[in-house]
């Protein structure tokens, strides 16, 4: 396998892992133990469970967006 194509399926693969780490730790804790259900009054665990919420988007984002910045030049017609 030619290495440009390696390193373009190893940064799919980077990009579907680390999504779905993401929704399944946010899942895990909002879902099933209820952190982001707010039942009869705001407790500690919602306020962390919904700072973590909005401060690991844009990370995730950032994070994907410099992972996908640099452009792959694949000689394809350079034979």
């Amino acid at each position: 396998m030619d290495p440009e194509v390696a390193e373009f399926l190893k940064r799919i693969l980077t990009t579907i892992g680390v999504i779905l780490f993401w929704m399944g730790m946010n899942s895990t804790f909002g879902i099933m133990l209820g952190y982001g259900y707010v039942e009869a009054k705001i407790e500690l665990g919602n306020i962390i469970f919904y700072i973590w919420l909005v401060l690991s988007l844009p990370t995730l984002i950032w994070y994907l967006r410099k992972l996908w910045k640099e452009q792959k030049d694949f000689d394809v017609y350079d034979q």
